[in-house]
Order: structure tokens, then C-alpha cells, then sequence
């Protein structure tokens, strides 16, 4: 099978030499003409036999919505798009829209993976008609994991569906994350452990708590044992504030996922306005020791 592969980042660019390794044909476009196939989205276009597949791996919001508005224009009724970005499941309503007046089908997929995709395979998560999605089985299959086509790949729905799926799973990987994070300080802060990489290590088989996300934390551990060549400082995509409000507004409790999002805006404040009040309140119901802004700390009162 023939697919257009417009985004040629990190995931994007394994996604490509996977799915040739594969046997599949991919015409791939990106800004950057060092790794881009292509010099326009019109020579991509023009490259592919109709019925046509583009799958879109570039930021979402306005970028993303750029490109669909554009390949409106270029491609013919029989077409695909696939949007494999992290787009909001609300804008691919809109998007499905867009193409669907011109004849034009959509199909929204989410992928898993990172950097790792493109030798263990890329959990897909997909939204949209069964008829198109049945059309891009071949592309699916030579993306993810080896094995059972259920572990690995999933039809969740109508369109939206997919990056739906994604954005809870993103929720629920923001939690992983933090208790195992929060795991790591604990061990740290014992005196009575004095091997934490090695805790860890021990974690990865037999026990509950193991998975691939602590497989990855070892091999950090490996590199640097307290981790101190890093910052403390820690972004997120966007999906994990999608949830959060996707639960309020659903009405679902999910304290794990808000505590873990609440705890990545806490990571970027090296002097906290909120435990700055806090201790302020202590201070001043308790007498409480509090530590000056300046290169010395104010003892007031004990205790």
C-alpha cells in the first residue's frame, strides 16, 4: 500500500522507515528538505494513485487545521486523511467535516510509542467509519506491535474516538509516571536504603508494579543514579489538561490524573507563591520556623 506522511519529527520519521521496512510505499513532506521526499504538499499529493492516504503527524491545533483546510483542496473524493497527531477529539468533528463536504474521508489515530516505535511497534488507538478504517488495515498492522492485532490496535470508535482514547491514556500514563516518581524521592530520602537504582531494578519482575515505563526509569538510573544531572523541570503536551477538564465536565472523579498535571505546573516554580502563603500561615497561628528570602532563615518561635 502507497501513504503520504506529512511530519517527519522524532515519531514521524521512524513511522516512515517502518512502515517501508514493511514493504509499504511512503512519500514523506516535511519544512525540512534535508529529510522531506517531496519539495510541496502538492508534489506529495501528485506522487500518491488515487484512492489516496495522507496520515498527518505535526502539532496540533492551528498547524493541523492549516494542513487539513489545504488538503481540502488538493485531494479528490476516495481520499483519506488520518490525523496520528495529539489533536483534541473535539476538532476532529470540525475536520471530518472539512473533508467530508468535499468527498473526503477521516479517520483520527492515536499513537503511543515514542522514540521506541519504530523497532517494538506503536499502540494505535483509531476513530472514524469502519469502511476506512477497514482501507488502512494494512498501514495499521505494519505499525504496531507484533502479535495479536487487539493488543496493539484498537478500533475505538467514531470519529473522535481514537484521540478520545489517546487523551485518557496520556491521563493515565501522567499518573504512572508521578507515583513512581514520587516512589524515587521516598527512596532517596531514607536512610535505610542505600541502593535505590538497585530497588528499582528488583521491581521489574514479579512484582505488581512492573511495566515498561519502569523498565525506561531504570535505564535512566543506569545513566545517572540520583538523577542529578537533571532538572526538575517537566512540560506537558496539553492532554493531560484535556482530561482533567474532561472529567469535570463528565463528572467522573479522577484525583490521580488531576494531582499528577497539578504536580508538573508545581515543578516550574522554584519559589512557590502557594507554600510561600503556607508557611506564612504557619508562622503566624504557630510560630512556626520559616526561611527568609534572602541568604539567611528567619527562626521564629519552634516547633
Amino acid at each position: 500500500m502507497q501513504v503520504g506522511l506529512v511530519g517527519l519529527g522524532r515519531m514521524g520519521h521512524n513511522m516512515r522507515e517502518r512502515l517501508r521496512e514493511a514493504g509499504h510505499k511512503v512519500v514523506g513532506y516535511a519544512l525540512d528538505p534535508e529529510v522531506s521526499d517531496v519539495r510541496t504538499l502538492t508534489d506529495l499529493v501528485d506522487s500518491l494513485s488515487t484512492p489516496r492516504a495522507v496520515w498527518l503527524m505535526v502539532p496540533s491545533g492551528e498547524p493541523t487545521h492549516s494542513l487539513v483546510a489545504e488538503l481540502t483542496k488538493l485531494l479528490s473524493v476516495g481520499d483519506i486523511v488520518i490525523d496520528g497527531g495529539n489533536s483534541r477529539f473535539t476538532e476532529d468533528l470540525e475536520h471530518a467535516r472539512m473533508l467530508g463536504a468535499k468527498g473526503i474521508g477521516y479517520v483520527d489515530c492515536g499513537v503511543s510509542g515514542g522514540i521506541w516505535g519504530r523497532e517494538h511497534g506503536y499502540g494505535l488507538m483509531v476513530g472514524g467509519d469502519a469502511e476506512y478504517v477497514e482501507r488502512l488495515m494494512p498501514i495499521f498492522d505494519a505499525l504496531r506491535p507484533d502479535g495479536p492485532r487487539e493488543e496493539g490496535f484498537v478500533h475505538a470508535g467514531d470519529v473522535g474516538a481514537g484521540h478520545y482514547a489517546k487523551m485518557v491514556h496520556n491521563g493515565v500514563e501522567y499518573g504512572l509516571m508521578q507515583a513512581y516518581a514520587e516512589g524515587f524521592e521516598l527512596l532517596e530520602a531514607s536512610d535505610r536504603v542505600t541502593n535505590v537504582p538497585g530497588v528499582f531494578n528488583a521491581w521489574r519482575r514479579g512484582t505488581v508494579v512492573r511495566s515498561w515505563l519502569l523498565d525506561l526509569l531504570v535505564e535512566a538510573l543506569d545513566e545517572d543514579p540520583s538523577l542529578s544531572e537533571l532538572v526538575g523541570y517537566v512540560e506537558d503536551s496539553g492532554e493531560g489538561r484535556w482530561v482533567v477538564a474532561e472529567a469535570l465536565e463528565s463528572e467522573v472523579p479522577t484525583p490521580t490524573m488531576a494531582a499528577a498535571l497539578f504536580a508538573r505546573f508545581a515543578s516550574r516554580q522554584s519559589d512557590s507563591p502557594a507554600m510561600r502563603a503556607v508557611a506564612a500561615l504557619r508562622q503566624q497561628f504557630g510560630g512556626h520556623s520559616v526561611r527568609s528570602a534572602g541568604p539567611n532563615e528567619s527562626t521564629a518561635g519552634s516547633g
